[in-house]
């Protein structure tokens, strides 16, 4: 794999994220947040604002109990 790819950071209506090849089309189900980098960057990004890695909907479902 290059290094020199640039990548988006994508995340879907769970709020699980993904890293994503920049010159791709996103693909169905997911949206860009908004941070693009190396594949380096993009991932400390996600390390960064992913902090509760349970789907939204459990985390939901859990807050109700």
């Amino acid at each position: 794999m290059r290094d020199d790819i640039a990548f988006q950071v994508l995340v879907n209506d769970e709020d699980q994220y993904s890293l994503w090849p920049a010159d791709r089309e996103i693909p169905a189900g997911w949206r860009a947040d908004g941070f693009t980098g190396t594949k380096d960057e993009c991932s400390a990004h996600v390390d960064e604002v992913w902090t509760d890695m349970r789907p939204r909907s459990l985390r939901e479902a859990m807050d109700t109990v």
